[in-house]
């Protein structure tokens, strides 16, 4: 009996410190992406820093210096402001 109680303290510890702080990242990351707009300073998952020059449903146009990038929502990984504002 106590090894099954102890089997579900585990569980639910593993739930509170893994599972559900992890969610709750992805539904913020999700949320960002979906707010992204035009002249966003952003940085790809690739290390590719650029602004925001079109938003579609699911790729942005990025330009890179003297390069434009299309590239997925879903490799756009912070805003430029949200770096500068954690240093």
């Amino acid at each position: 009996m106590s090894s099954l109680l102890m089997l579900g303290l585990m569980v639910l510890v593993f739930y509170f410190f893994m599972i559900r702080p992890q969610m709750r990242k992805q539904k913020e990351l999700k949320k960002f992406r979906e707010a992204l707009s035009t002249g966003d300073k952003i940085v790809s998952i690739g290390g590719i820093h650029g602004k925001i020059l079109e938003v579609t449903d699911t790729t942005v146009l990025v330009q890179s210096e003297n390069t434009k990038i299309r590239i997925e929502k879903s490799a756009v990984s912070q805003s430029m402001d949200d770096q500068l504002t954690t240093k």
